[in-house]
């Protein structure tokens, strides 16, 4: 929601009983809700008359922000394993030892 942490929303939560109090709190949270849902309304309002003006163009438009999202989704490890492994489960693989300050990492002899 926004970004936010749920941190960030006790934080936020808190100054507004702070500052508006008890009284007042669940009346603003009401407004903000209805606020929210009005602004959600206009916008999905906006996106049908959008789509019935201009058709399958409205798709065009729409493309290159798909195929952002796409790349922001992007998974490399995901895409090579589809690829190698021909869509088959990803192997288990464990999480590699950490080592200790000083510590040298082994040898295998068998990449030789």
């Amino acid at each position: 929601m926004f970004g936010l942490s749920l941190e960030h929303l006790v934080i936020l939560l808190a100054a507004a009983l702070f500052i508006l109090g008890p009284e007042r709190l669940p009346g603003a949270v009401s407004q903000a809700v209805r606020a929210v849902r009005r602004v959600r309304g206009f916008a999905a309002e906006a996106q049908q008359q959008l789509e019935a003006e201009l058709g399958p163009e409205f798709q065009q438009l729409r493309k290159p922000l798909q195929d952002l999202q796409a790349l922001r989704e992007f998974d490399p490890r995901a895409a090579l394993r589809r690829h190698l492994l021909d869509d088959g489960p990803a192997p288990a693989t464990a999480a590699p030892r950490t080592l200790r300050p000083g510590e040298r990492a082994p040898i295998d002899s068998d990449a030789t």
